[in-house]
């Protein structure tokens, strides 16, 4: 196998299966595709495009809000055609849109429903080089992207595979960019196989067994996954996040071994877990809390007494069967990365039996750069895992780093080609070293040793990111914000000191958790707008805030702080611009624009 494309000829050839791709239609039943139909339509969708007079390299965008086989069963097409896949997110504007459209000079979008197909018209009238546009939903106005499939060029359609090398161009993903407009990330068909092949033996999941995919597959962690679950001969059940849970959710109805997820979303689970356990009563609400409290002691492969294997064991049958029974009954695994994951939150997980596995990587690596696994020595909690094989990492230290910490470099088979058309801002990201091109990942980190001799990977915080006091002392703002987000009465939270005396916080609080301490405290809920302002709520916070403090250094501790009533969020309906990248990372730049006046305030005194 040299291309991406191949690993569909893999799965036919040693794990057919009868229900390979998976998804609900309108009607909310689930439908299903075959390795053998999934095979057939992806080569009838290549020939389709060759006879929209399209060639060899040209450039086809995939958006759809949902994963979907439809949105899969394309990029492989796309790939069997020799043309080039741009994966778009569906939350982006409309000028950011024709900016990628135009200058990836794409010709051809596939999307899917909802207000897609009305964006992506409004933006082609500003791109010369876009042709059709083709949706993946009947009912949905345009064009039917099956309309496309034809044999006719079945015969070409087989030249143009023979000649793809692994190191032709096969996706251009633009990244989300926290500041200024995207880039675009090419990638190779050897960029991304190489992680598919090195990161298999770690996901779970096994041929015929049922995963779930939800993350978005325009991002490339779940790209590369998905690549992961054909190659693997598992049945891929695409779905959105908005009926994972209850007795009629997918979780529920799929059962899966195994899925991605952000830390965000695991958050949230533990939120709602905590809450459910706020609302017992009586014997089961002291048994719920003992149980979790179990947890802050729980280490991986730790050695447990006669006395406590015997206490694991009740609060396991009494409380954990049930967290992982409402995730399926079945799963062996949550891959999480995309951003930090608080330790907090995989350490509960873990300990009522659902291990979650911690990677770390970039678009540029294709994504993946080291992983927990779940080996016994292959998993330190608070690190994002050993490199895997074929990468390598360095630590440069040169710079105003605290000790034994620095930037972190990569190079291997898995760093991307460049940035698309931008040879400048290419040259910026790549060093020299031992005669050898290294990746800058622009994130800071340190080696941790294992018991075993192994490295792991720690990540502290982005290098744009750090913060400098005026005193001249560098702060990491993310370790900060991680740790005070285990506590549930922090939805969200931002740290702020660049050149300022001291460190400060804008801080958006979980509502359903702040909720439910007014109703503990007899304060009457009016509302988070109102609430953020009443003293007894404020003291509150000052009171997490003081509990965190402690964990970090003098010139890191946060000395004030301001509540802010509303969510940050990835897209906002009224146009207006969002906090959040799409993949849930903090726009820094935005909030400190948005909240210049509270920030001011702050420093006021």
């Amino acid at each position: 196998m040299t291309r991406l494309f191949d690993l569909l000829y893999h799965q036919q050839e040693k794990f057919p299966l009868e229900k390979a791709l998976n998804s609900r239609n309108s009607n909310n039943e689930w439908r299903s595709y075959s390795t053998d139909q999934v095979v057939e339509m992806a080569e009838q969708a290549a020939s389709g495009l060759l006879s929209l007079g399209l060639n060899k390299g040209d450039k086809i965008a995939l958006v759809a809000y949902k994963n979907r086989p439809e949105w899969l069963i394309m990029d492989f097409a796309i790939q069997m055609a020799g043309m080039i896949s741009v994966p778009l997110y569906p939350t982006i504007s409309i000028g950011e849109y024709e900016y990628i459209l135009n200058e990836a000079e794409v010709k051809v979008v596939f999307c899917g429903a909802l207000d897609l197909v009305d964006k992506l018209t409004a933006a082609k009238k500003k791109v010369k080089t876009l042709k059709h546009i083709y949706v993946f939903d009947k009912e949905t106005e345009g064009a039917y992207w099956s309309s496309i499939f034809n044999a006719l060029h079945a015969d070409e359609v087989e030249n143009i595979k023979s000649g793809i090398r692994s190191e032709d161009l096969a996706t251009i993903i633009y990244t989300s960019g926290t500041t200024g407009n995207p880039k675009g990330v090419m990638l190779s068909h050897s960029n991304i196989l190489h992680v598919v092949k090195e990161t298999s033996p770690h996901l779970t999941a096994e041929a015929g067994e049922n995963v779930l995919s939800f993350l978005p597959l325009c991002h490339i962690f779940e790209r590369a996954v998905a690549m992961v679950y054909v190659y693997m001969g598992a049945q891929v059940h695409f779905v959105g996040t908005d009926n994972l849970s209850g007795p009629e959710g997918d979780l529920q109805a799929v059962k899966p071994v195994t899925f991605c997820a952000v830390p965000r979303l695991l958050e949230k689970v533990y939120e709602a877990i905590y809450n459910k356990g706020l609302a017992l009563e009586g014997v089961k609400k002291k048994l719920f809390f003992w149980a979790l409290e179990m947890t802050n002691d729980y280490q991986i492969n730790q050695k447990l007494s006669f006395g406590k294997r015997l206490k694991w064991k009740v609060a396991d049958k009494l409380v954990f069967s049930k967290w992982r029974e409402a995730l399926g009954g079945n799963v062996k695994a949550i891959i999480t990365g995309a951003a930090p994951c608080p330790v907090k939150i995989i350490q509960v997980f873990c300990a009522a039996g659902i291990p979650i596995r911690e990677g770390y990587g970039l678009t540029e690596t294709s994504p993946t750069i080291t992983i927990n696994t779940m080996e016994d020595d292959g998993v330190i909690l608070g690190t994002t895992g050993p490199i895997i094989n074929g990468v390598e990492v360095h630590v440069d230290t040169n710079g105003e780093y605290r000790e034994g910490e620095g930037e972190i470099l990569t190079h291997g088979p898995n760093v991307m080609k460049g940035y698309y058309k931008k040879p400048e801002a290419t040259a910026k990201v790549f060093t020299e070293m031992d005669g050898k091109q290294w990746f800058r990942t622009g994130d800071i980190g340190t080696i941790v040793h294992g018991n075993n001799g192994r490295k792991f990977l720690k990540i502290t915080d982005r290098k744009k990111e750090l913060l400098k006091t005026s005193g001249g002392k560098y702060v990491a703002p993310a370790p900060i914000e991680n740790k005070m987000k285990e506590d549930f009465l922090i939805e969200q939270m931002m740290v702020v000191g660049d050149k300022q005396k001291f460190v400060t916080a804008l801080i958006v609080p979980a509502e359903e958790a702040l909720k439910n301490w007014c109703e503990a405290k007899a304060l009457e809920w009016k509302g988070l707008e109102h609430m953020v302002q009443h003293k007894k709520v404020l003291k509150k916070y000052q009171k997490v805030i003081d509990s965190y403090n402690p964990q970090f250094s003098h010139i890191e501790q946060v000395k004030k702080f301001t509540l802010v009533p509303k969510p940050w969020l990835p897209l906002h309906e009224d146009g207006s611009e969002s906090e959040l990248t799409p993949t849930l990372k903090l726009k820094r730049r935005v909030i400190r624009k948005k909240f210049a006046k509270e920030i001011a305030d702050l420093y006021a005194d």
